[in-house]
This record gives structure tokens, C-alpha cells and sequence, in this order.
């Protein structure tokens, strides 16, 4: 286990409860859809799950767990799982409340879909730089 998943599970057992329990069942699942993922600790306490880049974080709030998802407004949410962050450009969120249930397979297909994407960003074969020209050589001067 590393660094970053024992603090996850460290952060687990700090909360307790219903956010305890829903911050693991989560992150089970993710593991469950994506078994090569990594986990990391950022930003001075916030789980973070990756795969060739962010798929998503693990906030913890009074009232809720949100799962925001880095690039979620490039996924399909055909299941509408997405319930937050909605008018950005980059970013969506799934806030989960006390008693919530998750469709779990609809979580899991959008973290497959999370890994899918940064590995075709990754795969992007890099631009061909454009042709430089040469410097105009100048023509000698005409004698008069």
C-alpha cells in the first residue's frame, strides 16, 4: 500500500459514518472499473485517483462526499450521474448525500470512460512543428 492510500484509508476511518462509508464504497469501485488505477494525496488532504492523468478527487464535506471528475464535461453521463459543477467548461462533480444510492455500474462506465479519455490524450501523436523557413539571403547590390 502507499503513502497516499494509507492516507486515504486513514481519511476513511476520520469520518465514519454514512461519509466513511460512501468515500470507501466509491473508491472501491473505481478500483473495481480500473484495477491499474493510482491514488494520490494533493492539495493538503484530497484523494485523488489517476490513470495517465486525473480521473477524479474525494471531497469531504458536512453534508456530502463529491466526487469531481478532472475532465467530466468531455465524458457521456448518459445515467445523468452528474448532479454538480454543471456549467463549466472542464470539470463535473457527482455530490453524494446521506441515503443517496449510486448506480454503480453508471459510476463505473464513467470512470472507464475518465480513463479512456487521458489515455487517447496521452496517445495524441505530437504536432509537427511548423516549417521554418529560411532566412532570405540578400542579393548583392547592382553596380550602377
Amino acid at each position: 500500500m502507499t503513502d497516499a492510500s494509507e492516507k486515504i484509508t486513514e481519511r476513511i476511518a476520520e469520518l465514519g459514518g454514512w461519509r466513511g462509508d460512501t468515500l470507501k464504497r466509491m473508491r472501491k469501485l473505481i478500483h473495481d472499473a480500473d484495477p491499474e488505477v493510482v491514488e494520490e494525496w494533493k492539495w493538503m488532504g484530497t484523494p485523488v485517483w489517476s490513470h495517465d492523468g486525473i480521473i477524479c478527487t474525494g471531497e469531504s464535506y458536512k453534508d456530502k462526499i463529491k466526487l469531481t471528475f478532472a475532465k467530466g464535461a468531455s465524458l457521456k453521463d448518459p445515467k445523468r450521474l452528474f448532479n454538480s459543477s454543471l456549467d463549466g467548461n472542464v470539470r463535473r462533480a457527482l455530490d453524494i448525500f446521506e441515503g443517496q444510492k449510486v448506480d454503480e455500474a453508471a459510476f463505473k462506465a464513467l470512470v472507464r470512460a475518465a480513463v479512456e479519455l487521458n489515455g487517447a490524450k496521452k496517445a495524441k501523436p505530437a504536432k509537427k512543428k511548423a516549417a521554418t523557413k529560411k532566412p532570405a539571403t540578400k542579393k548583392p547590390a547592382r553596380k550602377k
